[in-house]
Protein backbone atom coordinates (compact mmCIF):
# COMPACT_ATOMS: atom_id res chain seq x y z
CA UNK A 1 0.00 0.00 0.00
CA UNK A 2 3.05 2.36 0.84
CA UNK A 3 4.47 1.54 -2.85
CA UNK A 4 1.38 2.62 -4.12
CA UNK A 5 0.83 5.54 -2.14
CA UNK A 6 4.64 6.47 -3.12
CA UNK A 7 4.24 6.00 -6.88
CA UNK A 8 1.25 7.87 -7.48
CA UNK A 9 2.23 11.09 -5.26
CA UNK A 10 5.40 10.67 -8.23
CA UNK A 11 2.92 10.46 -11.02
CA UNK A 12 0.77 13.26 -9.31
CA UNK A 13 3.85 15.54 -8.82
CA UNK A 14 5.27 14.99 -12.11
CA UNK A 15 2.18 16.00 -13.50
CA UNK A 16 1.71 18.82 -11.63
CA UNK A 17 5.59 19.80 -12.29
CA UNK A 18 4.06 19.58 -16.54
CA UNK A 19 0.80 21.68 -16.04
CA UNK A 20 1.91 24.43 -13.89
CA UNK A 21 4.46 26.09 -16.03
CA UNK A 22 2.37 25.67 -18.90
CA UNK A 23 -0.73 27.59 -17.10
CA UNK A 24 2.14 30.52 -16.75
CA UNK A 25 3.21 29.99 -19.81
CA UNK A 26 -0.34 30.64 -21.25
CA UNK A 27 -0.19 33.73 -19.15
CA UNK A 28 2.91 34.92 -20.36
CA UNK A 29 2.35 34.45 -24.08
CA UNK A 30 -1.17 36.34 -23.81
CA UNK A 31 0.89 39.35 -22.47
CA UNK A 32 3.52 38.76 -25.90
CA UNK A 33 0.20 38.37 -27.74
CA UNK A 34 -0.57 41.97 -26.76
CA UNK A 35 2.52 43.54 -27.39
CA UNK A 36 3.44 41.96 -30.52
CA UNK A 37 -0.11 43.18 -31.93
CA UNK A 38 0.92 46.56 -30.06
CA UNK A 39 4.25 47.06 -32.07
CA UNK A 40 2.71 46.22 -35.37
CA UNK A 41 0.11 48.27 -35.22
CA UNK A 42 2.34 51.20 -33.35
CA UNK A 43 0.54 51.17 -30.08
CA UNK A 44 1.93 50.40 -26.74
CA UNK A 45 -0.05 47.30 -25.87
CA UNK A 46 -0.09 46.53 -21.93
CA UNK A 47 2.12 48.84 -20.12
CA UNK A 48 0.24 50.21 -17.25
CA UNK A 49 -0.22 46.89 -14.53
CA UNK A 50 3.47 45.98 -13.29
CA UNK A 51 6.26 46.63 -15.28
CA UNK A 52 6.10 46.63 -19.32
CA UNK A 53 2.36 45.55 -18.42
CA UNK A 54 3.70 41.97 -17.33
CA UNK A 55 0.88 41.52 -15.16
CA UNK A 56 -2.13 42.59 -16.97
CA UNK A 57 -2.93 39.47 -17.41
CA UNK A 58 -3.00 38.28 -13.83
CA UNK A 59 -5.33 41.29 -13.29
CA UNK A 60 -7.60 40.10 -16.77
CA UNK A 61 -7.20 36.30 -14.59
CA UNK A 62 -8.50 38.01 -11.20
CA UNK A 63 -11.42 39.80 -12.80
CA UNK A 64 -12.32 37.00 -14.18
CA UNK A 65 -12.15 34.62 -11.01
CA UNK A 66 -14.62 37.37 -9.17
CA UNK A 67 -17.17 37.94 -11.75
CA UNK A 68 -20.50 36.43 -11.39
CA UNK A 69 -21.15 33.08 -13.26
CA UNK A 70 -24.43 33.45 -14.89
CA UNK A 71 -26.20 30.67 -16.74
CA UNK A 72 -28.87 31.27 -19.47
CA UNK A 73 -32.60 29.87 -18.07
CA UNK A 74 -33.03 28.21 -21.09
CA UNK A 75 -29.39 26.33 -21.42
CA UNK A 76 -29.16 22.71 -20.35
CA UNK A 77 -27.29 23.54 -17.20
CA UNK A 78 -25.17 20.11 -17.30
CA UNK A 79 -23.80 20.43 -20.99
CA UNK A 80 -23.06 24.38 -20.28
CA UNK A 81 -21.03 24.25 -17.13
CA UNK A 82 -19.16 20.70 -18.88
CA UNK A 83 -17.86 22.22 -22.08
CA UNK A 84 -15.16 24.82 -20.75
CA UNK A 85 -13.78 22.15 -18.64
CA UNK A 86 -13.38 19.32 -21.27
CA UNK A 87 -12.34 22.21 -23.71
CA UNK A 88 -9.65 22.74 -21.05
CA UNK A 89 -8.68 19.44 -19.85
CA UNK A 90 -8.01 18.01 -23.12
CA UNK A 91 -6.22 20.78 -24.35
CA UNK A 92 -3.95 20.35 -21.31
CA UNK A 93 -3.68 16.24 -20.87
CA UNK A 94 -2.32 16.64 -25.05
CA UNK A 95 0.85 18.08 -23.36
CA UNK A 96 1.44 14.39 -21.07
CA UNK A 97 3.79 13.36 -24.41
CA UNK A 98 5.14 16.21 -25.27
CA UNK A 99 9.29 16.09 -24.96
CA UNK A 100 11.05 18.94 -23.33
CA UNK A 101 14.18 16.84 -23.61
CA UNK A 102 15.42 13.59 -24.19
CA UNK A 103 14.65 12.77 -20.68
CA UNK A 104 12.03 15.33 -19.56
CA UNK A 105 8.78 13.58 -20.64
CA UNK A 106 5.63 12.97 -19.21
CA UNK A 107 4.93 10.01 -20.71
CA UNK A 108 7.52 8.86 -23.52
CA UNK A 109 4.28 6.38 -25.46
CA UNK A 110 5.48 4.46 -28.85
CA UNK A 111 2.46 6.14 -30.59
CA UNK A 112 2.76 9.76 -29.42
CA UNK A 113 2.17 10.34 -32.72
CA UNK A 114 -1.78 9.31 -32.61
CA UNK A 115 -2.44 10.13 -29.24
CA UNK A 116 -1.83 13.58 -30.10
CA UNK A 117 -4.12 13.37 -33.47
CA UNK A 118 -6.85 11.16 -31.01
CA UNK A 119 -6.85 14.21 -28.29
CA UNK A 120 -6.42 17.17 -30.55
CA UNK A 121 -9.48 15.95 -32.65
CA UNK A 122 -11.51 15.75 -29.85
CA UNK A 123 -11.50 19.24 -28.44
CA UNK A 124 -13.95 20.18 -31.02
CA UNK A 125 -16.63 18.70 -28.50
CA UNK A 126 -16.24 21.19 -26.26
CA UNK A 127 -16.62 23.73 -28.29
CA UNK A 128 -19.81 21.62 -29.96
CA UNK A 129 -21.30 21.42 -26.46
CA UNK A 130 -20.67 25.26 -25.55
CA UNK A 131 -22.75 26.12 -28.52
CA UNK A 132 -25.48 23.61 -28.63
CA UNK A 133 -26.09 24.15 -24.77
CA UNK A 134 -26.45 27.54 -24.41
CA UNK A 135 -29.58 27.59 -26.80
CA UNK A 136 -28.77 30.40 -28.64
CA UNK A 137 -28.48 30.66 -32.06
CA UNK A 138 -25.51 32.78 -32.49
CA UNK A 139 -23.46 30.29 -29.98
CA UNK A 140 -25.21 27.23 -31.82
CA UNK A 141 -23.70 29.21 -35.31
CA UNK A 142 -20.34 29.43 -33.93
CA UNK A 143 -19.71 26.33 -32.78
CA UNK A 144 -21.21 24.73 -36.38
CA UNK A 145 -18.38 26.21 -38.28
CA UNK A 146 -15.79 25.53 -35.43
CA UNK A 147 -16.93 21.67 -36.17
CA UNK A 148 -16.88 22.29 -39.61
CA UNK A 149 -13.26 24.10 -39.62
CA UNK A 150 -11.25 21.89 -37.35
CA UNK A 151 -12.59 18.45 -38.71
CA UNK A 152 -11.31 20.19 -42.52
CA UNK A 153 -7.62 21.27 -41.61
CA UNK A 154 -7.05 18.34 -39.60
CA UNK A 155 -6.72 16.25 -42.77
CA UNK A 156 -4.27 18.63 -43.89
CA UNK A 157 -2.17 18.43 -40.45
CA UNK A 158 -2.69 14.07 -40.63
CA UNK A 159 -1.84 14.22 -44.24
CA UNK A 160 1.39 16.47 -43.48
CA UNK A 161 2.38 14.19 -40.57
CA UNK A 162 2.54 11.22 -42.48
CA UNK A 163 5.04 13.34 -44.78
CA UNK A 164 7.24 13.18 -41.11
CA UNK A 165 6.75 9.91 -40.26
CA UNK A 166 7.86 8.69 -43.89
CA UNK A 167 11.37 10.25 -43.30
CA UNK A 168 11.48 8.72 -39.72
CA UNK A 169 9.59 5.34 -39.77
CA UNK A 170 8.35 5.78 -35.80
CA UNK A 171 5.29 7.81 -34.32
CA UNK A 172 7.65 8.59 -30.83
CA UNK A 173 8.10 11.81 -30.67
CA UNK A 174 11.51 11.51 -29.20
CA UNK A 175 12.35 9.49 -32.04
CA UNK A 176 11.30 12.19 -35.04
CA UNK A 177 13.36 14.91 -32.68
CA UNK A 178 16.73 12.37 -32.96
CA UNK A 179 16.10 11.96 -36.59
CA UNK A 180 16.64 15.60 -37.01
CA UNK A 181 20.29 15.68 -35.62
CA UNK A 182 21.91 16.12 -39.10
CA UNK A 183 18.82 17.85 -40.94
CA UNK A 184 15.62 19.92 -39.61
CA UNK A 185 12.76 18.78 -41.97
CA UNK A 186 11.86 21.96 -42.16
CA UNK A 187 13.83 22.43 -45.14
CA UNK A 188 13.07 19.74 -47.40
CA UNK A 189 9.73 19.59 -46.08
CA UNK A 190 9.37 23.32 -45.99
CA UNK A 191 5.66 23.73 -48.19
CA UNK A 192 4.54 20.82 -45.56
CA UNK A 193 5.37 23.37 -42.82
CA UNK A 194 3.83 26.42 -44.16
CA UNK A 195 1.18 24.25 -44.73
CA UNK A 196 1.28 23.62 -41.42
CA UNK A 197 1.30 26.69 -39.84
CA UNK A 198 -1.87 27.44 -41.83
CA UNK A 199 -3.68 24.66 -40.46
CA UNK A 200 -2.58 25.12 -37.05
CA UNK A 201 -3.83 28.69 -37.22
CA UNK A 202 -7.13 27.29 -38.44
CA UNK A 203 -7.16 24.66 -36.01
CA UNK A 204 -7.05 26.70 -33.02
CA UNK A 205 -9.53 29.14 -34.07
CA UNK A 206 -6.60 31.89 -34.91
CA UNK A 207 -6.99 35.06 -36.97
CA UNK A 208 -7.36 35.40 -39.50
CA UNK A 209 -9.47 31.92 -39.74
CA UNK A 210 -11.11 32.80 -36.41
CA UNK A 211 -14.74 32.41 -37.91
CA UNK A 212 -16.49 31.00 -34.98
CA UNK A 213 -15.70 34.15 -32.89
CA UNK A 214 -16.49 36.60 -35.74
CA UNK A 215 -18.05 39.30 -33.51
CA UNK A 216 -19.40 41.11 -36.74
CA UNK A 217 -21.59 38.01 -36.79
CA UNK A 218 -21.92 35.91 -34.37
CA UNK A 219 -21.27 38.53 -31.27
CA UNK A 220 -18.44 35.38 -29.30
CA UNK A 221 -19.47 32.78 -31.46
CA UNK A 222 -19.97 30.20 -29.17
CA UNK A 223 -18.24 31.49 -25.98
CA UNK A 224 -21.37 34.60 -26.24
CA UNK A 225 -23.06 33.08 -23.09
CA UNK A 226 -20.17 32.45 -20.92
CA UNK A 227 -18.94 34.67 -18.15
CA UNK A 228 -16.50 34.82 -15.36
CA UNK A 229 -14.33 32.16 -14.87
CA UNK A 230 -16.05 29.55 -17.34
CA UNK A 231 -15.18 32.01 -20.15
CA UNK A 232 -11.60 31.99 -19.00
CA UNK A 233 -11.33 28.58 -19.25
CA UNK A 234 -11.87 28.49 -22.80
CA UNK A 235 -10.01 31.17 -22.90
CA UNK A 236 -6.78 28.95 -21.05
CA UNK A 237 -7.74 26.09 -23.25
CA UNK A 238 -7.25 28.48 -26.46
CA UNK A 239 -4.14 29.16 -25.90
CA UNK A 240 -2.91 26.05 -24.36
CA UNK A 241 -3.92 24.24 -27.86
CA UNK A 242 -1.81 27.37 -29.80
CA UNK A 243 1.38 26.24 -27.39
CA UNK A 244 0.56 22.77 -28.09
CA UNK A 245 0.59 23.30 -32.13
CA UNK A 246 4.04 25.53 -31.72
CA UNK A 247 5.58 22.65 -29.74
CA UNK A 248 4.17 20.33 -32.28
CA UNK A 249 5.58 22.21 -35.22
CA UNK A 250 8.77 22.67 -33.20
CA UNK A 251 8.82 18.85 -32.57
CA UNK A 252 8.04 17.86 -36.58
CA UNK A 253 10.22 20.25 -38.02
CA UNK A 254 12.50 22.39 -35.97
CA UNK A 255 14.58 19.46 -34.15
CA UNK A 256 12.94 19.77 -31.42
CA UNK A 257 15.20 20.18 -27.98
CA UNK A 258 18.27 20.27 -30.62
CA UNK A 259 20.43 22.98 -30.63
CA UNK A 260 20.68 25.38 -34.26
CA UNK A 261 24.40 24.22 -34.69
CA UNK A 262 25.82 22.01 -32.51
CA UNK A 263 28.70 23.44 -31.57
CA UNK A 264 30.17 26.28 -28.63
CA UNK A 265 28.80 28.41 -27.16
CA UNK A 266 24.91 27.08 -28.52
CA UNK A 267 25.41 23.46 -27.29
CA UNK A 268 25.86 24.70 -23.77
CA UNK A 269 22.60 26.04 -23.59
CA UNK A 270 20.23 23.38 -21.61
CA UNK A 271 17.71 21.17 -24.41
CA UNK A 272 14.83 22.28 -22.70
CA UNK A 273 15.77 26.11 -23.59
CA UNK A 274 15.70 25.47 -27.34
CA UNK A 275 12.28 23.85 -27.02
CA UNK A 276 11.16 26.67 -25.17
CA UNK A 277 12.76 29.25 -27.65
CA UNK A 278 11.26 26.97 -30.37
CA UNK A 279 7.67 27.11 -29.52
CA UNK A 280 8.07 31.36 -28.95
CA UNK A 281 8.73 31.27 -32.25
CA UNK A 282 6.34 30.29 -33.35
CA UNK A 283 3.70 31.72 -31.22
CA UNK A 284 5.38 35.24 -32.31
CA UNK A 285 4.56 34.10 -35.66
CA UNK A 286 1.03 33.71 -35.02
CA UNK A 287 0.89 36.72 -33.25
CA UNK A 288 1.90 38.55 -35.95
CA UNK A 289 -0.21 36.78 -38.49
CA UNK A 290 -3.69 38.15 -36.37
CA UNK A 291 -2.25 41.81 -36.10
CA UNK A 292 -1.15 41.91 -39.94
CA UNK A 293 -3.61 39.67 -41.90
CA UNK A 294 -7.54 40.46 -41.84
CA UNK A 295 -10.25 38.09 -41.42
CA UNK A 296 -11.15 35.51 -44.22
CA UNK A 297 -15.03 34.89 -44.90
CA UNK A 298 -16.06 31.28 -44.21
CA UNK A 299 -16.42 29.99 -48.40
CA UNK A 300 -12.44 31.38 -48.85
CA UNK A 301 -11.41 29.38 -45.17
CA UNK A 302 -12.97 26.09 -46.70
CA UNK A 303 -11.90 26.44 -50.06
CA UNK A 304 -8.50 26.74 -49.07
CA UNK A 305 -8.78 23.80 -47.10
CA UNK A 306 -10.15 21.48 -49.37
CA UNK A 307 -9.45 22.86 -52.78
CA UNK A 308 -5.61 24.25 -52.31
CA UNK A 309 -3.85 22.78 -49.03
CA UNK A 310 -5.45 18.94 -48.73
CA UNK A 311 -4.59 18.64 -52.62
CA UNK A 312 -0.98 20.12 -52.48
CA UNK A 313 -0.17 17.64 -49.24
CA UNK A 314 -1.44 14.86 -51.19
CA UNK A 315 0.69 15.89 -53.83
CA UNK A 316 3.60 16.57 -51.45
CA UNK A 317 3.07 13.16 -49.69
CA UNK A 318 3.54 11.23 -53.22
CA UNK A 319 6.69 13.08 -54.14
CA UNK A 320 8.11 12.53 -50.49
CA UNK A 321 7.62 8.41 -50.89
CA UNK A 322 8.36 8.25 -54.08
CA UNK A 323 11.48 10.24 -53.51
CA UNK A 324 12.38 8.40 -50.43
CA UNK A 325 11.58 4.90 -51.86
CA UNK A 326 13.48 5.53 -55.40
CA UNK A 327 17.03 6.73 -53.30
CA UNK A 328 16.57 4.13 -50.76
CA UNK A 329 15.68 6.27 -47.90
CA UNK A 330 12.58 5.03 -46.45
CA UNK A 331 13.06 4.38 -42.61
CA UNK A 332 13.80 0.86 -41.28
CA UNK A 333 11.87 1.12 -38.64
CA UNK A 334 8.37 -0.57 -37.86
CA UNK A 335 5.73 1.83 -36.92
Amino acid sequence: MFEYLQVLGQEVYKILFMLVPILVSVAMVVWLDRRVWGLVQKRKGPNVVGPFGLLQTLADALKYIFKEIIIPASANKAVFILAPIVTMTLALVAWAVIPMSEDFVLSDINVGVLYLFAVSSLGVYGIIMGGWASNSKYPFLGAIRSAAQMVSYEVSIGIIIINVLLCVGSLNLKDIVLAQKELWYVIPLFPMFVIFFISALAETNRPPFDLPEAEAELVAGYQTEYSGMMYAMFWLGEYANILLMCAIGAILFLGGWLPIIDIYPFNLIPAPIWMILKILFLFFLFALVKAIVPRYRYDQLMRLGWKILLPFSLIYLVLTASFLFYFDKLPKGNF
